[in-house]
């Protein structure tokens, strides 16, 4: 019996991030990610035109989180920003950790994707993490921060997650030199 189209829309989706995160996007081909999802390259390609089309949409809902927490911060400041900034961050990050795995990876070709705002992405977090500080200090360190959480969230499967997010948190804080209120 055929899947209907948007659930075998799913299991591609679902095939493409689980084979880009074990074999990277350059080595997987389309038609493995049709053979893992169960139907033809033909059937893919109705979905979706290519690999990089794949790739904008598994990374697109981690991007509009991100968005949707930027948004969420612009009414705040100073500690508040930060304290926000950093369990927003966190929480995002473990939440789309295959995709963050992902992204990891591909962070060139996913950068020059205009669709999913990385450079601006990452320009807004690094400003609330400052607490929309100019000092170049705050600046590397907030840098670090982000960088860390992005290259944990990707790895560490086997780390609770309880235990990931109380560390990923307290360890931003300490790069920060932030105290929460």
């Amino acid at each position: 019996m055929a899947r209907p189209a948007t659930a075998l829309r799913g299991h591609i989706l679902e095939s493409a991030l689980r084979l880009f995160a074990a074999n990277g996007f350059r080595g997987t081909s389309l038609q493995d990610i049709a053979s893992d999802a169960g139907c033809s390259k033909a059937s893919l390609l109705y979905h979706f035109a290519n690999k990089d089309a794949l790739l904008v949409e598994l990374l697109t809902p981690t991007a509009e989180e991100i968005t949707a927490l930027l948004a969420r911060l612009e009414a705040l400041e100073g500690p508040e920003l930060v304290e926000a900034a950093v369990t927003g961050y966190v929480d995002t990050a473990l939440r789309f950790r295959r995709q963050m795995r992902l992204l990891f990876a591909e962070i060139e070709r996913a950068s020059d994707e205009e669709v999913l705002g990385v450079p601006d992405l990452s320009e807004g977090l690094l400003q609330s993490l400052t607490g929309r500080s100019p000092d170049p200090r705050a600046r590397v360190a907030a840098w670090m921060a982000i960088g860390a959480v992005f290259i944990t969230s990707a790895g560490n499967d086997d780390v609770p997650h309880e235990v990931l997010r109380t560390e990923l948190i307290l360890g931003m804080r300490r790069l920060l030199q932030h105290t929460p209120a």
